[in-house]
């Protein structure tokens, strides 16, 4: 049975007070919770709408878009299929994460800190700070790269406003978290809107669409590293800190029926937005292929295929699409690179506060945050322009390739831990399985 909230308090909101070691850290946030009716009703689901929203960023950020466009180029639409096994596999994670936050009424952080001695837990915490500039670092350069597109602005401008117009917009968390929310929310229907309009004029075979998606293949060495990175993109370590925290923000009933309410709910909610995450997704790849597959294709865009990049995508749709397709492809990059670093931010704040039990003024954590992947992307747009942005993309995906294992296995432990879960535990068939989908994730990292 849970323990009561006088026990166990599920959020701190900014007006109250630790006594407690043990009681949840985030009192220092800039909204208070969202009640969750204690009612039996399917209408409890909206209280639940939000979470999954922002976790979904991750999914489509321009690090993701960067990938899905050289699967396309490359191989058509004969990747697709990985898509749809990596989004099976981000909703069992996220699952994860929001029942650790539900069930135990702490996020993932905090567990690492109460669970781990000083030295390996503030290792983890560097491994997780390296996690977050690696993921913010395509974000920023993919939002300098869409303002150039649209207003040519030198690169270098670019990474500069991207930081300075995420701190603007994180001020929305003063005004309460559905504001933020809703403002996420707003830019993933942007981003779905420009692709599909996309898809519609590129006009992909529905036919090879399918077979891509649902008969697995892959022809050659080259297309199973490019498996490997598509797979690797798609599960960000920062996203299962950020998800176990981000369930707090509702204050569910600490009965039986509410938790189990809780987890389902946040289930279904994650799967709503992974599954927009994935359509996405497959409207990148299957643009591209269809755009780089086509039989009308003049040779210096045929060159451009071969290598395609953020940069290059621009020029390629613009000279067999038209420029409307150039600039819709410049704003759906924008809303994913400025959704996406307000999501990087905010979880690099529940990082910081849940393994230092640190406490910071928020425009300060902010600030900190934005630094640390502005420095190295705006020396790299100065010094290398966009093709040595471009490489910095690369570089940052592999460094994630290294770190997901180390947000994964305290996950799965404290997961499976009846001490923490209780009767939420995994039981073992789900260990076991859990365990098989993690082993080859980190093949797939490690290859």
């Amino acid at each position: 049975m849970a323990a009561p909230p006088s026990q166990q308090p599920q959020f701190m909101t900014t007006g109250d007070i630790r006594t407690h070691p043990n009681d949840a850290l985030i009192d220092n946030i800039e909204y208070d919770q969202i009640v969750v009716p204690d009612r039996k009703s399917w209408k409890n689901l909206f209280a639940y709408m939000g979470p999954g929203i922002l976790v979904s960023i991750a999914y489509i950020d321009p690090g993701n878009f960067q990938t899905d466009l050289q699967a396309g180029a490359q191989y058509k639409y004969g990747l697709l299929w990985i898509i749809l096994l990596a989004s099976c596999a981000a909703l069992v994670i996220q699952s994860l994460a929001a029942n650790l936050g539900v069930v135990t009424g702490k996020h993932l952080s905090e567990h690492c800190r109460k669970e781990y001695p000083r030295v390996p837990n503030f290792l983890l915490w560097i491994l997780a700070e390296v996690a977050i500039v690696a993921c913010d670092i395509p974000e920023v350069i993919g939002t300098a790269f869409a303002l150039n597109m649209l207003f040519r602005i030198p690169l270098w401008c670019g990474v500069l406003i991207t930081g300075l117009s995420t701190l603007v917009l994180l001020l929305l968390q003063q005004y309460g978290v559905r504001k933020l929310e809703i403002l996420i929310t707003f830019l993933v229907l942007t981003i779905a809107g420009c692709f599909f309009v996309e898809l519609g004029y590129a006009k992909p075979k529905s036919s090879q669409v399918l077979r891509g998606l649902f008969v697995p293949h892959l022809e050659g060495s080259g297309a199973t590293k490019l498996a490997i990175s598509l797979l690797g993109a798609m599960v960000m370590p920062h996203n299962l800190f950020l998800h176990s925290a981000l369930v707090l923000s509702r204050k569910i009933p600490r009965s039986v029926y509410g938790i189990k309410e809780a987890c389902r709910f946040y289930l279904i909610e994650s799967g709503l937005a992974l599954l927009v995450a994935f359509f996405i997704n497959v409207s990148v790849i299957s643009v591209s292929g269809a755009v780089c597959h086509s039989s009308s294709l003049e040779p210096d865009d045929l060159e451009s295929c071969k290598n395609l990049d953020l940069n290059e995508a621009s020029f390629l749709l613009k000279n067999v699409l038209g420029s409307w397709s150039s600039k819709l492809f410049a704003v759906a990059l924008l809303a994913s690179g400025q959704s996406s670093t307000i999501t990087g931010t905010y979880a690099g704040q529940y990082v910081m506060q849940g393994f230092l039990d640190l406490r910071l003024k928020p425009w300060i954590r902010n600030f900190l945050t934005r630094c640390l992947a502005i420095v190295p992307s705006l020396v790299v747009a100065l010094i290398g322009g966009s093709s040595g942005a471009g490489n910095l993309i690369i570089i940052a995906s592999m460094i994630l390739s290294f770190e997901l294992p180390f947000a994964l296995i305290p996950l799965l432990k404290f997961t499976s831990c009846k001490t923490k879960m209780g009767e939420y535990a995994n039981s073992a068939a789900v260990r076991t399985r859990r365990l098989s989908n993690f082993i080859l994730i980190l093949v797939d990292h490690g290859t």
